[in-house]
């Protein structure tokens, strides 16, 4: 059998992952991600990004964030109709981000076309899909739990290993030609998706105990970046926590409403009961962190074995306590921008592009009593990226701001394992049959500096994927 792999997305850039496995002339897609970045040129991606559905066996959803399952709908309303494999937790987050970027979507649509309608204008822009696209997609979800084998098209089988990087995110270990009786015959590829971190809270750290690859298709967000040591991660926090207090300012704090926004409250809640930081109110004003929290509680599978022991053994809630309040509401939102500090918001969307955190961010960037705590990566071209890379003036929601608020930097509470910790979990894994690791899901100079930092650790066969581009395997 002909083995290729090509990339549509997150070649080269960060975001929009979109891989293709092709057999012959049949192909299996891994993750159908939207691209994220400069608003004209993302849509332009997300639109029109080429592939023919009609050879597509089956796709393979590696988790459940929008720049690796944001364009599914796409996918489905193109005319796809076959099986989209995830684990059960995958599946559950998955279709509460797509259901959250349809009204979003509309949202926008209704915005723009009253923005047009003022300057006299017509309106052309439309949304990607809508709600009733995304419960058809749903219905397309196949949940394959983590460490069970499945055949997913003619002579090939899927397992998944648990990623450690949000609930439900997996290792997708692919094997071609499968072969009991020799496996020497058969063709492992193993595709990361995004890789977790160890001793995170709440969920496992990454797999290691897996099939021995062939070829590794491997992230690289954190490519050429350490984070933060955990307990100093604490320090600053703690920090920034008590400063705020004593200048009765507000921390905002964009964040991905998957797993960061559970993993703050976590720590959080850990710290005022350990009394290194005031009783403080904080509102998580983010439908979709509340729902998401939800299916934490669902899912308790992902948990690692700290979180299990609290939460099903003592029937401590590690997501809600005293200080804490969860807002849905379009007015409860409202309402926080009229309260006095001190308070902590955490409120999605984790790169500032979408969502309540531009009206946040509109009515305290401009008050110097106020912090904006960045947690996480920002891609290029971000609103997020123009205020952690230190721009004086922003603009928001069309209007442009003086970034007076503190900015302060944390990127000990990422998701995404570092390079330091990427090269620990590649060295922990079976390498005897690897001939060739190939880097996606970066920028251009992280790859690079991955790339050199792996041949000095001992992986020669290292190759950056560049867009389009065909790779035989």
């Amino acid at each position: 059998m002909d083995i290729k792999s090509f990339s549509l997305g997150a070649a080269e850039e960060v975001t929009g992952s979109k891989h293709i496995l092709q057999l012959d002339d049949r192909y299996i897609m891994i993750d159908c991600g939207a691209f994220q970045g400069k608003r004209k040129e993302s849509d332009e991606k997300n639109r029109n990004f080429d592939f023919d559905v009609d050879d597509l066996d089956a796709v393979i959803l590696t988790h459940g964030h929008f720049d690796h399952c944001g364009l599914l709908p796409v996918l489905a309303k193109r005319g796809y109709e076959g099986n989209i494999y995830a684990t059960p937790a995958t599946r559950d987050i998955a279709n509460l981000v797509l259901m959250d970027s349809a009204r979003i979507q509309a949202r926008d649509a209704e915005f723009l076309a009253k923005q047009a309608a003022k300057k006299g204008e017509k309106f052309k822009w439309k949304p990607l899909y809508s709600e009733e696209d995304c419960i058809a997609v749903a219905n397309q979800i196949v949940g394959v739990s983590y460490n069970r084998r499945m055949p997913v098209a003619p002579g090939v089988q899927l397992e998944f290993f648990d990623a450690g990087h949000i609930l439900g995110s997996a290792f997708a270990s692919i094997t071609v030609n499968p072969n009991k009786k020799d496996p020497e015959k058969e063709t492992r590829i193993l595709y990361t998706g995004d890789i977790g971190r160890k001793c995170k809270p709440i969920i496992r750290n990454p797999a290691l105990d897996m099939p021995a690859p062939d070829y590794i298709f491997m992230e690289t967000t954190y490519g050429n970046k350490l984070h933060q040591d955990h307990d100093i991660a604490m320090k600053e926090l703690i920090r920034v926590v008590r400063e705020s207090c004593q200048r009765k300012g507000k921390i905002i704090i964009p964040s991905f409403a998957i797993e960061r926004a559970q993993e703050l409250v976590y720590y959080l809640h850990r710290l005022i009961e350990q009394k290194k930081i005031p009783h403080v109110p904080i509102y998580v004003d983010s439908p979709m962190a509340v729902n998401a929290t939800s299916v934490f509680r669902v899912h308790p599978e992902c948990y690692d074995e700290s979180v299990n022991e609290a939460f099903l053994k003592h029937h401590k809630n590690p997501f809600g306590f005293g200080d804490l309040t969860y807002t849905t509401s379009i007015e409860e939102s409202k309402a926080l921008n009229k309260k006095e500090g001190p308070m902590i918001i955490i409120t999605a969307d984790g790169m500032c592009e979408a969502g309540r955190v531009l009206y946040h961010l509109a009515n305290d960037i401009s008050n110097p009593r106020n912090t904006v705590m960045i947690v996480g990566y920002m891609a290029e071209n971000t609103l997020g990226r123009k205020i952690r890379d230190g721009e004086e003036e922003v603009m928001i929601l069309g209007d442009k701001y003086k970034v007076e608020a503190k900015v302060e930097l944390m990127n000990a509470f990422s998701a995404h394992a570092d390079y330091g910790e990427m090269t620990e979990w590649l060295k922990g894994i079976d390498t005897s049959r690897l001939k060739k690791i190939f880097l996606v899901h970066g920028e251009k100079e992280a790859q690079e500096f991955f790339k050199n930092h792996l041949h000095e650790n001992g992986f020669p066969e290292v190759e950056i994927v560049k867009a389009g581009e065909k790779y035989t395997l």
